[in-house]
């Protein structure tokens, strides 16, 4: 059998997840085995096609349209109370998925502590690795080469590191800010139909 694409690895393993529990960027990529990278971008397209499943909307039925003229009274009400029960609805869901995005942003802090702590101390190795070097520099001037080059390459690493997790720390704190705006126009949009159906 073929191997899985990293694409198919990460949707089996959000699938696996959200049976129990909403997936992260952090859960995904332990259990699909696949890059930050990988698993942030994957995990996005596989929310994006179970929103977009849905989300779809069904057409009005014919009996209440022919009935509008002689029921509007009853049809406004019924459709204050309904875009009511959907605004409750999609309060929820933005909600959960704010409650989701902290959850993301903390783990995402968190790596980022943790690879500042593990550069700190490979940094400090490496470190002592130089000064160790530097003593034995007259006998093996190649090897203390080889160790500054480390020093160098690990601070390379490391600061790429730290701009990827920054990048994606950003991009969760914009997508909660995007979610609260979403949250504020809904609600600006459902409170005046539902005054307007008082007056009636």
């Amino acid at each position: 059998m073929a191997e899985q694409s990293v694409k198919d690895r990460v949707y089996a393993a959000a699938e696996r997840i959200s049976a129990e529990k909403n997936p992260t960027v952090a859960t995904v990529r332990e259990a699909a085995g696949v890059s930050n990278a990988d698993a942030t971008r994957y995990l996005k397209e596989w929310r994006a096609e179970r929103d977009s499943a849905g989300s779809k909307i069904a057409a009005t039925p014919a009996t209440i349209t022919e009935q509008a003229l002689r029921l509007a009274g009853t049809v406004w009400a019924e459709a204050v109370r309904t875009a009511t029960a959907e605004h409750d609805i999609i309060e929820k869901a933005w909600r959960d998925e704010k409650a989701h995005k902290d959850r993301e942003i903390n783990e995402l802090a968190a790596d980022l502590d943790t690879a500042a702590r593990t550069h700190q101390e490979n940094v400090k190795e490496l470190k002592a690795q130089v000064e160790e070097s530097n003593q034995a520099a007259r006998d093996n001037a190649a090897a203390a080469a080889e160790a500054r080059e480390q020093l160098a390459l690990a601070d390379r690493k490391h600061a790429e590191d730290i701009a990827e997790l920054k990048s994606q720390l950003a991009e969760a704190r914009a997508t909660v800010a995007t979610l609260q705006q979403t949250q504020d126009a809904l609600i600006a949009r459902i409170e005046p139909q539902a005054n307007d159906g008082g007056k009636k």
